[in-house]
């Protein structure tokens, strides 16, 4: 069972990342540095992206470094993750299907000390990919129309050093430093009147940011967690070129030219959650989580950076009637999420909300797993500028045990 779970496992991850330069992402990744991913560990995408208050001794939490505290001894933790996501987009004229392929994360983690652990972890923060074609938008101050054509590529990613430590058996701190960097190829074409606009840009980005976080078991059956994620200073260079065309006269503006550009400013996000166990067998997680957009002072040419709300519920439920048969020990997930978004276009919100189930399938008597979920979200909504999104999402994470590979003393 194990060898055949581990073959199909990487066959699927292969076949998602196999397919990762063909991401067609959401049109609202024109914004910001793109739209952010969720790329989250182990039973994660099942429950909502809820577990902030969840240890790491079965698998790698990426939501607080805090719970590296409470990593078992001799235990080395890897895990691997991609998606699915097959989408329909819907404006107000026309209806498009999209299909999504990405590669979620690499990461892994080890006890340094009986009462500590770190962590390293692999992941894209945004994708800039995105293809939008005669996008009509007002003029600032004006009864007149303008409309954009774009096409994008390229985000930002993660590279996140996790350290969490545990004052004796209930206390766990934790703090991440995260290298973000990456850059992201933007065309853009504007018609007004009779008079076209060609711009060709390309902007590299790097910055570091700090997160903090806390544990504290109240009671072998309930926790608390915190989160603060600093806020932090992204910068930004890029080289562009720029043409206009007005009655069929070609005129350069730039070429290839280079310069800084306004830097990208990450929010204060503060999060606070609560994981409670019923009977042995069900398990809660509830997750909120702020982040103070209207502090970073940032606005984009096509609407306005705003606070940001999220909450996250999940469940986690196994029988444990026969430890020692498989099918007992297989858990069964559930959750939801919502996000009130950080963009307002035109005065409305470009909200995103989900539900997901899933299964998490043991890989022998270890804490190796392979974790499937399927999820349904729908995000923003149909309006004169705004695009909703319908998506159907299946997440596959491998989270392997390093003492899984450890040779028994005793057969």
């Amino acid at each position: 069972m194990k060898n055949k779970i581990v073959f199909f496992s990487f066959f699927l991850l292969m076949s998602l990342t196999s397919f990762s330069q063909s991401i067609s992402s959401s049109p609202y990744s024109l914004y910001g540095l793109g739209s952010v991913y969720d790329s989250d560990f182990g039973p994660l995408p099942s429950i909502g992206s809820s577990g902030m208050a969840l240890p790491s001794n079965t698998f790698i939490n990426n939501l607080n470094p805090a719970s590296l505290g409470f990593m078992p001894q001799n235990h080395f933790m890897f895990d691997i993750g991609g998606k699915a996501i097959a989408t329909t987009y819907q404006s107000s004229t026309k209806t498009e299907k999209r299909n999504n392929f990405q590669f979620s994360h690499l990461a892994f983690a080890f006890p340094v000390t009986k009462n500590s652990g770190f962590s390293v972890a692999l992941r894209p923060y945004s994708s800039a990919a995105f293809k939008i074609s005669n996008l009509k938008l007002p003029i600032t101050d004006s009864q007149e129309f303008y409309y954009l054509s774009a096409t994008g590529s390229g985000g930002l990613n993660n590279l996140d050093f996790s350290y969490g430590y545990r004052f004796g058996k209930k206390l766990s701190l934790g703090a991440t430093a995260t290298v973000l960097f990456g850059n992201t190829v933007d065309d853009r074409t504007f018609l007004i009147l009779n008079s076209l606009t060609n711009i060709h840009k390309k902007t590299d980005y790097n910055g570091l940011r700090t997160t903090l976080g806390a544990q504290y078991k109240i009671d072998s059956t309930l926790t608390i967690a915190t989160t603060f994620k600093i806020p932090a200073q992204i910068k930004a260079s890029k080289v562009q070129s720029v043409q206009t065309v007005s009655d069929d006269v070609v005129t350069t503006i730039e070429s290839e030219a280079a310069s800084d550009v306004d830097d990208y400013y990450m929010p204060l996000e503060i999060g606070v959650g609560i994981s409670k166990r019923f009977k042995n067998n069900l398990n809660m997680t509830l997750d909120y989580e702020k982040s103070l957009w209207n502090d970073t002072r940032q606005s984009e040419l096509y609407g306005n950076f705003v606070n940001q709300d999220r909450f996250a519920l999940g469940f986690t439920y196994n029988t444990k009637k026969n430890i020692r048969s498989y099918w007992d020990r297989i858990q069964y997930l559930a959750g939801a999420n919502f996000d009130t978004g950080y963009l307002e276009v035109d005065g409305k919100r470009v909200n995103n909300a989900s539900v997901s189930v899933g299964l998490s399938l043991p890989i022998e008597n270890t804490y190796s797993a392979l974790n499937i979920s399927y999820s349904y979200g729908q995000r923003g909504r149909v309006a004169n500028d705004l695009i909703k999104e319908n998506y159907h999402k299946i997440s596959i994470n491998l989270s392997l045990d390093g003492i899984w590979f450890v040779k028994r003393k005793f057969e």
